[in-house]
């Protein structure tokens, strides 16, 4: 199956660079590479140019998460499109595995198992033990919007990403309650391994003084989109962390790990 990775990113060259490394050691040849370049300032757009074997998309003001994922699902010719923050590393296998689960389990958009926060462990030997455990595992109905496998016909059924949606934040759960909607099968799967840092280009923004408060909007215009009262968001919320908990606990007492881990300050987490 052909496959397209599509890449948005904003400065922070060295989680770029790190991401491209692990993307290039365990991706096999034939899978087109693009990336989003949200008018970066670091020393990005000099380092993209470098290289050769992925397709760079450069833009001239930063257009968020949204607009730039959108320009690369338009520019893309595979049938599943791959799409990934720049703060992410591969482990070996990540894409064999969502390709695999995708037929497994039919789906039509797939995530993999996640670790997130410090990396302070060997991603390769964790993911090995990792994806060996929980290969068979999988929460029905979850993705996640930093790393996810969309089979194109999703898009041509729903649309891309909402660009109303300012800078980034709920776009991904937006979408994929799109697809839901319209009788797509999501899944977060445990044959499919990837370290996330988390929120580096999110922070980088902040520091950058963006004026307005970009994440409390992108809510508000979500609650009003889907026309949620406070007692169905108050529904949701406690559904989901329910459902969370169940698979967490499950996960944890049969395999010693679940499809979401948090390092923070040492601590491992799981979620």
């Amino acid at each position: 199956m052909k496959t397209s990775i599509i890449v948005p990113l904003y400065n922070q060259l060295p989680f770029t660079k790190g991401c491209l490394e692990s993307i290039n050691r365990t991706t096999p040849d034939g899978v087109e590479i693009i990336l989003i370049n949200n008018a970066s300032t670091d020393g990005t757009t000099e380092y993209l140019a470098s290289l050769s074997w992925i397709t760079v998309i450069s833009n001239t003001k930063n257009l968020g998460f949204s607009g730039a994922c959108n320009q690369g699902i338009k520019a893309a010719s595979g049938e599943w499109l791959v799409v990934l923050n720049n703060d992410v590393l591969m482990a070996t296998g990540w894409l064999s595995g969502l390709q695999s689960a995708a037929s497994r389990w039919k789906l039509d958009i797939v995530t993999p198992a996640i670790r997130e926060g410090e990396y302070n462990y060997d991603l390769e030997l964790y993911g090995c033990e990792f994806t060996s455990r929980l290969r068979n595992v999988i929460r029905r109905g979850k993705a996640n919007g930093i790393c996810f496998m969309a089979h194109r016909r999703v898009f041509d059924k729903i649309g891309i990403f909402d660009e109303n949606f300012r800078i980034g934040q709920y776009e991904d759960k937006d979408l994929f309650l799109r697809a839901a909607l319209a009788g797509f099968k999501l899944g977060t799967v445990g044959c499919a391994f990837i370290h996330h840092f988390g929120s580096v280009t999110q922070n980088a923004i902040k520091c950058a003084r963006i004026d307005k408060p970009y994440a409390l909007e992108n809510k508000a215009y979500f609650i009003r989109k889907w026309n949620l009262t406070w007692w169905q968001r108050a529904l949701r919320r406690n559904a989901e962390k329910t459902s969370n908990t169940f698979h967490s606990l499950r996960e944890r007492m049969l395999y010693g790990h679940t499809l979401l881990e948090k390092c923070i300050n040492g601590r491992l987490s799981y979620e």
